[in-house]
């Protein structure tokens, strides 16, 4: 049951995902969809196409069609939905990734009806396929459609006016699957762009395809420094991006606030973790500025209940509803990003005009599957009567953990849906209260621990 997660499913392949456990995913993944196809695509990794057969076994033993497309980016994957296919449009899409996980790693994002399927419906779904028998083998029915040239030519004519931009793009696509659309969509807008690590392959040899952690842009920002005036690196699938200037790598939240410029009074959903920056000088424009709780699944379905333009992650997820479908896509992103730029907007030095704050990045906290929630409610019965010198509270949200608003500042403590772990952000107006807010809730948590 470990590999059905709280957004997708995802385990190591062989010892987790192998022909038994897929079959069955296959299978009982059918009866929750009611038309008749499935768009299904897959990533990088050597084991990607593998995984595919036998998913593919196992939706057509449950009576559904499948529409292949072969090695795909995932907003790709999601654009499949959108889309007719010789009269026929996808009842359910499936992406085989592993994302940005190591490369025994990997994995299934699951859409039905143009929606995450997610949370309660993975797990469920879990305990089916644990009871279940291997359905009996059937027919292969796979219709292979086009679904890179459908979407390459759909970004190439929503983009037409960056055709010529004088502005030096690098990028970096980490040996994931970005690839297999940028330089075709880069080529077509004859943009001049120097890309690194473009070519597909799962065993990541150059670093690990994750542009939130600063390692993994060393290379990119030497490429920035010598040779760009803007870069960008993409995770694994192609579903998160990162942002870099001379000055700055711009963190999701922060992109979010640049790209909204352009949108007049936008409804933006936010996560727990992003700046309160973000929130209040979206409030300020006269923009509706939701938060709420972290994950792409959680996001998409929030931006569609309350009408969002967009929506974002700090680790570089960012959403449009605004012009495009509403899931995360970190190649229209980049276009997005480069329309800013050709419109004339200077990205630092609009960044420059936000309030100064002292940030944390993502602190996490290790501890276990079974104890990670507990801990999160023995925080919040402690903060009913804080220790003393505890800071002064203003307000708690409890929309995802707890991120606790003080006078100059928040934190933020919540349980990781994906990994045995607690996550941590702190930030503040001062670089002291910053620390100080830190570690009192450091010692929370350790007296939650204990308890």
């Amino acid at each position: 049951m470990s590999i059905y997660r709280e957004y997708d499913i995802r385990g190591i392949y062989e010892k987790e995902l192998n022909e038994q456990s897929v079959v069955r995913i296959g299978y009982a993944l059918a009866s929750k969809i009611e038309g008749e196809y499935v768009a299904v695509g897959y990533d990088a990794r050597s084991h990607s196409p593998i995984l595919f057969e036998y998913l593919v076994r196992g939706l057509n033993a449950g009576g559904k069609k499948v529409l292949g497309m072969g090695l795909v980016p995932t907003p790709v994957n999601y654009f499949t939905n959108y889309q007719e296919w010789d009269g026929i449009t996808p009842a359910a899409s499936v992406m085989i990734t592993g994302s940005h996980n190591p490369s025994e790693y990997n994995g299934f994002k699951i859409t039905i009806d143009k929606a995450p399927f997610f949370s309660d419906d993975i797990y469920a779904l879990g305990r089916e396929c644990d009871m279940m028998e291997m359905p009996a083998s059937v027919i292969r029915e796979v219709k292979e459609i086009d679904a890179v040239t459908r979407y390459v030519d759909f970004l190439v004519s929503e983009f037409q006016h960056l055709k010529g931009m004088d502005t030096k793009i690098v990028y970096d696509c980490g040996n994931g699957v970005a690839g297999v659309v940028t330089e075709d969509i880069f080529a077509a807008l004859e943009l001049k762009t120097k890309g690194l690590y473009v070519d597909p392959d799962g065993t990541f040899p150059n670093h690990h395809p994750d542009p939130s952690d600063e390692h993994n842009l060393e290379d990119v920002k030497k490429l920035l420094a010598s040779d760009g005036d803007i870069a960008f690196a993409y995770d694994g699938d192609a579903d998160r991006i990162a942002v870099l200037t001379h000055k700055n790598n711009i963190k999701g939240d922060m992109m979010a606030l640049l790209y909204s410029m352009k949108m007049k009074n936008p409804i933006v959903v936010g996560e727990v973790k992003c700046s309160q920056v973000m929130y209040d000088e979206l409030t300020r424009r006269g923009a509706t500025a939701i938060m709420y709780k972290t994950g792409h699944s959680n996001l998409k379905v929030k931006m569609k209940e309350v009408g969002a333009d967009l929506a974002c992650e700090v680790s570089g997820h960012v959403f449009f509803k605004n012009r495009y479908f509403g899931y995360d896509d970190a190649i229209y992103a980049t276009l997005r990003m480069l329309e800013l730029v050709h419109d004339g907007i200077d990205l630092d030095a609009e960044l420059a005009k936000l309030p100064q704050v002292f940030s944390t990045e993502e602190i996490k906290v290790k501890t276990t599957e079974s104890e990670k929630f507990q801990i999160i409610t023995r925080v919040k019965e402690l903060l009913k009567t804080p220790p003393e010198g505890f800071p002064t509270i203003k307000d708690i949200i409890d929309v995802d953990g707890v991120r606790i608003n003080f006078e100059n500042g928040w934190g933020l403590v919540r349980a990781s849906n994906t990994t045995p772990v607690l996550v941590t952000r702190f930030e503040s107006t001062n670089e002291e209260d910053a620390k100080w807010y830190e570690n009192a809730i450091n010692e929370l948590i350790v007296t939650a621990q204990q308890n």
